[in-house]
């Protein structure tokens, strides 16, 4: 899948982006109506209640779900005309998506899980390429083992290493330390703030924790389905 994309050009861009689902209570909007570019090598937060709509923001820019109206970019592509199979192979070429939950394949071993995708898209290097992303995370010690044999925070970690085993352009992480303990959580965002920026990778974070969302370069506040505040953080201004 080839793209036009220039460095200059933004890897997401929504326009007027609505989602709205069906309920047994009628039509519910969820998105309603967002407009927004995140630049390439930007790192995003995007932090506002339960139920504002930060999920569906992110599964939609993912291609996970298909807006009811507007228009989806990624990495250049226009998502509207794209079938599942399209949206899987620009996922797998371009994205990579941390979730709260770890997602691990439990009777596969973490050099399995890591290999995983690049195996679904004929990488011959799959295994090597697998082993040096988990060297990455300071797992090459914990190569053979199973998910049940690890520490949430060793899953996670694993799970840090399948979404950038690729070398996506875009990371989508939500929420990515709900289920760790303070230090643990601290570890593996810390971790993953170091990977996207030495990658020069998009990362769009979903959290609670504005302490996080002020280490990102810039923070976005959902609403009602709305992005009603898009503000840059101390931490980008220092940078610059």
């Amino acid at each position: 899948m080839t793209s036009s994309l220039t460095a200059r050009d933004p890897i997401v861009r929504l326009s007027d982006v609505h989602l709205d689902m069906a309920s047994d209570a009628g039509t519910v909007n969820i998105l309603r109506g967002i407009t927004l570019d995140i630049a390439a090598g930007e790192v995003a937060a995007v932090v506002g209640p339960s139920g504002a709509g930060k999920s569906s923001l992110m599964m939609v820019a993912g291609g996970l779900e298909r807006a009811s109206r507007g228009r989806v970019e990624v990495a250049g592509h226009d998502l509207g005309p794209l079938d599942d199979d399209a949206r899987a192979r620009l996922r797998r070429d371009h994205i990579g998506i941390v979730f709260q939950g770890f997602h691990l394949i439990p009777t596969m071993t973490a050099h399995e899980n890591v290999a995983l995708p690049l195996e679904f898209a004929g990488r011959a290097d799959a295994f090597d390429l697998a082993e040096a992303a988990l060297r990455r995370v300071g797992l090459g010690h914990r190569i053979g083992h199973y998910p049940a044999q690890l520490s949430g925070g060793e899953q996670q970690r694993v799970a840090v290493a399948r979404a950038f085993v690729g070398r996506p352009r875009l990371l989508l992480a939500d929420e990515p330390t709900g289920n760790l303990d303070g230090a643990t959580g601290r570890q593996v965002m810390d971790l993953l703030f170091e990977l996207a920026r030495d990658d020069g990778t998009t990362l769009i974070l979903i959290t609670h924790d504005m302490g996080l969302a002020e280490r990102c370069d810039r923070i976005l506040r959902i609403a009602d389905g709305l992005v009603v505040a898009d503000d840059r953080t101390p931490h980008a201004v220092a940078a610059q």
